[in-house]
């Protein structure tokens, strides 16, 4: 991944804290309403061994009502400000929208971002020519509908053939508009059952075709305290335990809400694989 000027290798295992700067995210600890809680929460995913820190200034959890663009701005814009001023200005921050003004905002006020887009491009028409424009890290996911839409549309014949085949189509749009530095999230909970999910986990080597890094976003999703009969404040030991499955299976980068754990299981996992290289 190339950001500000600096290759950064992906190819091993890289973690993404979560930082929600909007007062509905479905994980409330994640969410920051005031400077102190960004400075606090970023410090603290750094202090657990982030790497990238990806900040929100629209909820996508499902069922999420839309939110007025200047607002969004507004808190992309701050979160970014607050964490160049307490953190310097390498370090790599993440903006997930879906609108090309919105990180087109970003980008000229603060340099390079990387650019998490829940839709892949087809939430606005423009944001592959920005991204093209100022080479800018793409995370592009899949998802079918919208945030308020999108548990309605989950019939698939193979969710993970769809899903890949999706992919084949985009990874072509990518080339052709000039996106180069692409990584590549499956989706898990955006349009999808929970067994889906399961299936998508399962599976996810199979992405490994596109010779891309695969981002894993599970932590404290539906499909693991559901499954598990809580709620998504009693879902960390089900995320460790999907972490720990989805980096079997070829993850790269793990965006979670609790960086020490996540750091945790990646240095366990990286361990156990060094014994099965000597």
């Amino acid at each position: 991944m190339r950001y500000k000027g600096e290759l950064y290798d992906l190819s091993g295992h890289t973690v993404m804290g979560i930082v929600n700067l909007t007062p509905d995210s479905f994980h409330a600890p994640s969410r920051a309403a005031t400077d102190r809680q960004i400075i606090e929460a970023v410090g603290k995913h750094i202090d657990g061994g982030a790497q990238i820190i990806d900040i929100g200034g629209y909820s996508s959890r499902p069922g999420a009502d839309e939110v007025d663009p200047k607002l969004e701005t507004f808190n992309i814009l701050w979160g970014i400000e607050r964490i160049k001023s307490a953190f310097g200005e390498n370090m790599p921050v993440s903006i997930d929208t879906f609108r090309a003004s919105v990180a087109r905002k970003a980008v000229e006020h603060y340099g390079a971002v990387i650019v998490n887009d829940i839709t892949a491009g087809e939430g606005d028409p423009e944001m592959l020519d920005v991204v093209a424009e100022y080479k800018l890290p793409y995370i592009a996911m899949h998802m079918r509908g919208t945030p308020a839409t999108m548990q309605s549309m989950t019939d698939y014949d193979d969710v993970v053939g769809e899903v890949i085949d999706y992919f084949c189509r985009r990874m072509e749009l990518f080339e052709e508009k000039g996106v180069e530095d692409v990584i590549i999230d499956p989706g898990f909970g955006f349009a999808k059952t929970a067994e889906q999910n399961f299936e998508l986990l399962r599976r996810l080597d199979e992405f490994g075709l596109f010779r891309r890094p695969v981002l894993a976003g599970l932590s404290r999703k539906s499909m693991i305290w559901r499954t598990l009969g809580g709620t998504p404040a009693d879902a960390l030991t089900g995320t460790v335990a999907l972490n720990w499955a989805a980096l079997e299976r070829g993850a790269n980068i793990l965006r979670v809400h609790d960086s020490r754990e996540a750091s945790e299981t990646i240095k366990l996992f990286e361990a156990m694989q060094k014994t099965a290289n000597d």
